[in-house]
């Protein structure tokens, strides 16, 4: 021991290395670790429940209605966290919550509230800006989804159609046309509106049928600009075809589009021709609103066969009650001498007020009231 001490470096003569059982005490936390996974997934009924899930049970079936006539329009909401018009909150969704909405596709004519003021999947399609119109599988137009009916029993009466436009730009006008006016008056959406959406399932829930209106050049553009989005003749078929697609997803639910402006535009032979090509390529009409005299959209019309209807009178140019009632007296002449016409006005209050007199007795009178969808062969 003694040459041990002499030999060792000083102070680590008699220190023992201690020794560790590390691989016991890996083996203790590895039994801990596994312990308690087992008693979690036991105890807790979904251990996956913080995956997304949406179950939607179809196997019941109400009475004419199956469960494979029955889909989910949407269940995604926008990247602004804006569901969608047929998603909100305040669209009468179902039991399922304000996130989904069932809808029926068996396409029967006395169709609820709800299938008034939601899209209809079959004639809607989703894209970058909204919700494009389209012609469904087996050929259903949005023109046909959305016309308001009406009466061919008597098919000899004069029939007239008035066009109310400019829904959206003023929340008072809007509310007023939609209170006041027959169900059979059509209303034309602005594009640049406020809460269209809104207005489009007031208007609809009244059983109004809808227009969209289609800013097009005038001929001093850029001084009388319809807009950021007008469709120009100098526009790319690119550039066109952007801001059509911008325009078309403004609302939903309407059976066409009413010009809104476009005397260089209507005058335009290879513009109107591509313009009604692809109106017509998703199954809308297009109204002609009867302000310019050199407009060709009836003579195009013709030729690409799209479906077609055009003003005979605009009841308010000037907006005085004594002006109005003479377009009004007009207007009707025009029916009986052709059988049909249509008019066109704004939802100024003097206007709104005149028609809901006029409209009072207008059967009475010998003539019939009816949706613009109802002056074209449908």
């Amino acid at each position: 021991m003694a040459s041990e001490d002499l030999t060792a470096p000083l102070g680590l003569g008699r220190r023992r290395i201690l020794r560790l059982p590390f691989g016991l005490i890996g083996a203790g936390i590895l039994t801990v670790v596994a312990t308690t996974a087992v008693i979690w997934m036991a105890v807790v009924d979904e251990p996956f429940g913080g995956e997304p899930v949406a179950v939607v049970p179809l196997e019941n079936t109400v009475e004419g209605l199956a469960s494979r006539d029955i889909e989910v329009v949407e269940i995604r909401p926008a990247l602004d966290g804006d569901l969608g018009p047929n998603l909100r909150p305040d669209a009468r969704a179902s039991s399922l919550g304000p996130r989904y909405e069932l809808q029926s596709k068996s396409g029967n004519g006395d169709a609820s509230t709800r299938d008034l003021i939601n899209p209809d999947p079959r004639v809607s399609e989703r894209s970058d800006y909204g919700f494009l119109p389209r012609i469904s599988s087996d050929g259903v137009r949005p023109l046909d989804a959305y016309a308001r009916p009406f009466s061919t029993e008597f098919a000899s009466i004069p029939k007239i159609a008035v066009i109310i436009s400019g829904l959206g730009l003023s929340e008072a006008g809007t509310q007023n046309a939609i209170d006041n006016l027959p169900a059979d008056v059509t209303f034309a959406m602005a594009p640049y509106g406020s809460n269209l959406d809104r207005w489009m399932q007031r208007a609809r829930s009244k059983g109004h049928e809808l227009l969209l209106q289609m800013p097009l050049e005038p001929f001093d553009f850029p001084d009388n600009d319809p807009g950021p989005h007008t469709l120009l003749v100098s526009l790319r078929p690119g550039e066109m075809l952007d801001r059509l697609g911008w325009l078309l997803t403004r609302v939903t639910n309407y059976v066409g589009v009413v010009n809104e402006m476009g005397a260089r535009y209507t005058s335009t032979q290879p513009s109107m021709q591509y313009l009604l090509e692809k109106l017509n390529e998703r199954g809308l009409m297009f109204v002609d609103d009867g302000t310019s005299s050199r407009s060709l959209s009836a003579e195009v019309a013709a030729q690409v066969k799209s479906p077609f209807s055009s003003v005979d009178v605009v009841l308010d140019a000037v907006p005085r009650e004594d002006e109005i009632n003479a377009k009004l007296l007009q207007l009707e002449g025009v029916a009986r001498a052709r059988g049909v016409a249509v008019a066109a006005g704004s939802a100024l209050p003097v206007t709104v007020r005149q028609l809901e007199v006029w409209a009072r007795d207008l059967e009475e009178r010998g003539l019939l009231l009816v949706p613009v969808s109802a002056t074209i062969d449908r």
